[in-house]
């Protein structure tokens, strides 16, 4: 049983921990496994706590893997024949999926690597109190993050997933419990997000060489995340967002980025690498050219036209591009069409894809293949020089202010209180020269967290689920078939690009892997539906 134990918390930590020469946090790591750390002075906590964050690079978790299952909503469709992502995307996975099981084991890695430095950073002596009480608060942060993730993917209202805190007096003498529901995993998790954010400093604090680390805003952004997905169960924690968001803006500082020349500006300049660390960020990976999220290059068309290694995998549909209002800069900025012009490596193209299934691609992480001279990627000095491993300047953005503006929207319709709910709202659609809308319904709210976020790490499908929107999620989805795919200009048909499925109420949560509930000896159960 204790081996068993062993194999969750640990999670078969697949990469190293070595040191990175260019930033906190580590590069692409190499070598073998290390997860030995001394928790004494404050260098030694600053950079064990470092160590907590690699995961978040891995392909496994935000480089790609996570994605898929934000895949299987009505936005997206596969763009290359992978059996796991199809499984996934059709829901008809066995829980085995590569995609599934690698992020399951790095999150509780992170998850049980949180746990170590709670036990060991307050017996730090040597460490300063202000680095002991950053350096736990950064821990608490991480363990209620990964939680979260690991929480919404395979808990279901009927069987929560295996959690257990180091501060639990049975802890590593026995697995991990698998908690009753998934509500009893959120309670768990908005407990560590408090106890970071009153442990944390706030991002401005950070000097350069510390940004992307946890600070108070973060904390309380997953908090408003948590309680949004808890009130799918308990309508009564909506009451508890919007003085959250408003914590947000007001002690923590974060706003949206406006005062651009137009609405299109304002809205493309978030996703750029000028903006990594802009007022409107609250948590990303952070990357570069030597370490990052992969997500860049994967949303590329596969093979880069010839010049650089995109991986082509995540095309977003016809009933996505149909959602945006006419005049909605938000669209050409989310969405590459045929004919849409583009800077790639210095020279403007107009876009058309051999790869894309639905003759669209993802526009939004763009800017950094932009730069450089001649269409030669190895003039870029924003990108890895290896379409192997992908990686660019520009932070993958994980959750933002604008994402708080619409939860605290959300909260405020489910009260109710519709006319409050405008200003939040309209702050997005004013920053892009849309009208404003008086009394926004839940629908309104909908379309606006649609087009607003889409093709981002906020997951479409997990919004459909949770407000009973099961005929979107199961209607076909369409694309744009042209009749000479490497002609921008080329005239098209409205093609169905992937069939209608069989996403249904008792599938709420995904799988666990079969493998896993076997070397629990039986402790564990499969999701419910599954």
């Amino acid at each position: 049983m204790k081996k068993n134990f062993k194999y969750i918390l640990t999670a078969l930590l697949l990469l190293s921990l070595g040191a990175c020469k260019k930033s906190w946090v580590d590069n692409k790591p190499t070598g073998e496994p290390s997860t030995a750390f001394f928790w004494r002075t404050d260098a030694e906590l600053v950079k064990g706590v470092a160590a907590l964050y690699v995961p978040m690079r891995y392909e496994s978790t935000w480089g790609r893997d996570l994605f898929w299952v934000q895949n299987a909503s009505d936005d997206l469709i596969v763009g290359r024949t992978k059996a796991d992502g199809e499984n996934i995307k059709n829901f008809i996975p066995s829980g085995r999926e590569g995609y599934l099981t690698g992020g399951w084991n790095d999150l509780y890695w992170m998850l049980s690597k949180a746990n170590d430095a709670i036990k060991e950073i307050p017996k730090a002596s040597q460490a300063s109190e202000a680095i002991r009480n950053r350096s736990l608060g950064e821990a608490y942060f991480v363990r209620g993050f990964a939680h979260f993730w690991i929480a919404y993917i395979w808990g279901h209202k009927d069987q929560g997933v295996p959690f257990d805190a180091v501060e639990n007096p049975e802890y590593g003498k026995r697995i991990p419990p698998q908690l009753k529901s998934v509500t009893d995993n959120y309670a768990q998790i908005i407990s560590d997000l408090e106890k970071a954010a009153d442990l944390l400093p706030l991002f401005e604090s950070y000097g350069a060489g510390d940004r992307g680390r946890a600070h108070k805003a973060a904390a309380w952004a997953y908090m408003v995340k948590a309680y949004a997905y808890w009130a799918q169960f308990d309508k009564a924690k909506w009451q508890l967002v919007p003085p959250l968001c408003d914590k947000i803006k007001n002690e923590g500082h974060r706003a949206l980025i406006t005062g651009k020349a137009n609405g299109k500006e304002n809205y493309q300049s978030v996703f750029t690498i000028a903006n990594n660390w802009s007022s409107e960020y609250i948590w990303s990976v952070t990357s570069g050219v030597d370490g990052g999220s992969e997500f860049p290059g994967v949303s590329l068309e596969n093979k880069g036209w010839g010049i650089y290694n995109g991986w082509g995998y995540f095309q977003p549909t016809l009933e996505l591009y149909n959602e945006y209002e006419a005049n909605d800069p938000r669209r050409e900025v989310t969405i590459l069409k045929f004919g849409d012009k583009f800077k790639f490596f210095g020279q403007e193209r107009s876009y058309f894809s051999t790869n894309s299934l639905s003759g669209f691609q993802i526009n939004k992480y763009m800017e950094p293949f932009g730069y450089g001279s001649d269409g030669d990627a190895s003039s870029n000095d924003k990108i890895n020089p290896s379409g192997d491993y992908p990686t660019t300047m520009l932070n993958l953005s994980l959750i933002r202010y604008a994402e708080i503006l619409l939860f605290k929207a959300e909260a405020l319709i489910e009260q109710g209180k519709n006319g409050e709910a405008a200003a939040p709202l309209n702050e997005l659609r004013t920053r892009v020269g849309l009208p404003s809308i008086n009394t926004p319904t839940l629908d309104d709210l909908k379309h606006e967290r649609r087009v607003e976020l889409a093709c981002e790490w906020t997951d479409r499908l997990q919004d459909l689920k949770r407000w009973g929107d099961f005929a979107k999620i199961n209607a076909p989805l369409h694309g744009r078939n042209h009749s000479d795919k490497t002609n921008p200009n080329s005239p098209f048909v409205v093609k169905e690009v992937w069939p209608a499925r069989n996403f249904n109420a008792s599938k709420m949560a995904w799988p666990i892997s079969p493998d896993e509930i076997t070397r629990s000896n039986g402790a564990y159960k499969q999701t419910p539906g599954w």
